[in-house]
C-alpha cells in the first residue's frame, strides 16, 4: 500500500501561475523584454533560474545580474502571494485523508524554497508536511525525477509507496521517472501524452479517497 503522498505545488495546491505571469511581465518588461501568453507559456514549467536565462538568452540586459533579475521576480511573486493566496479545491481535504491512512506527506516543486515554505505558511498547511524540496535542493528541476526521489528519501518511504499529486505534463514525467504512483489533477489547457502518462487523472483532488488509492496502488 501506499505510506507517502508527495505533492506539486504550483497549480496543485495554490493557483499560481496569474502571479508568475504578472511578476514576470513586471520585472522582464522593465528590463525591455515584454512577455505575452505564448511567451510566458513557453516558460512555465522551468525553474525561476531557467527562465531568467531563457529569457536573458534572447535579448541580454546590462544594467543587472541573472541573481539580480531572478531574485525581483521572486521578491514580487512573494509579494503577491503575500497579499491574498487562497488554497486550491480539495487540498485540505485530501491532506485530512492522508493523515486519516497514516500517511507521510511531502511536498516537491520547481519554485525556490522561500516560496514554498511561504505558500504553505500562507494557507495555513505546513504542519501537514514531514518534507518540502525544491529545486533550489537538487541539481536539476522537473522532468528530472530528483525533487521527488528526494522527497522519499527525506520521508522515509521508498519510492514505489509513493503517491504522487501533480497537474503538469513535465511533473508527471519526473514522478513516474521516480518510480511512483502519479495521480494527474490538470490545470487549465494541460493534457496528457505517452511520455507523460498518470496513473490516474481527476477532476479535482476532491474526487480522491481510500477507495481510489486502493485501487490505484492495486492497478501499478
Amino acid at each position: 500500500m501506499f505510506r507517502a503522498a508527495i505533492f506539486d505545488m504550483d497549480g496543485l495546491l495554490i493557483d499560481s501561475e496569474p502571479l508568475w505571469k504578472r511578476a514576470e511581465r513586471e520585472v522582464f518588461g522593465a528590463e525591455g523584454i515584454e512577455i505575452d501568453d505564448a511567451m510566458a507559456a513557453v516558460t512555465a514549467t522551468m525553474t525561476t533560474r531557467q527562465v531568467t536565462e531563457h529569457w536573458y538568452g534572447i535579448r541580454p540586459w546590462r544594467e543587472k545580474t541573472l541573481e539580480d533579475v531572478e531574485a525581483a521576480v521572486v521578491a514580487k511573486v512573494a509579494d503577491l502571494i503575500r497579499a491574498g493566496s487562497t488554497v486550491m479545491p480539495g487540498v485540505r481535504e485530501t491532506l485530512g485523508l492522508c493523515a486519516q491512512l497514516g500517511w507521510r506527506v511531502g511536498l516537491a516543486s520547481n519554485s525556490p524554497a522561500v516560496l514554498c515554505q511561504l505558500v504553505l505558511h500562507e494557507l495555513r498547511i505546513e504542519s501537514s508536511f514531514q518534507a518540502v524540496v525544491s529545486a533550489d535542493h537538487v541539481e536539476s528541476g522537473k522532468p528530472d525525477p530528483a525533487v521527488y526521489l528526494l522527497a522519499a528519501r527525506m520521508l522515509g518511504v521508498e519510492p514505489r509507496h509513493c503517491v504522487v499529486f501533480e497537474d503538469s505534463p513535465t511533473g508527471v514525467r519526473a514522478a513516474r521517472a521516480a518510480g511512483m504512483g502519479v495521480v494527474a489533477i490538470p490545470s487549465a489547457g494541460q493534457s496528457f501524452d505517452e511520455h507523460a502518462r498518470p496513473h490516474l487523472t481527476l477532476d479535482s483532488l476532491h474526487e480522491f479517497d481510500a477507495r481510489r488509492a486502493s485501487s490505484l496502488w492495486e492497478s501499478i
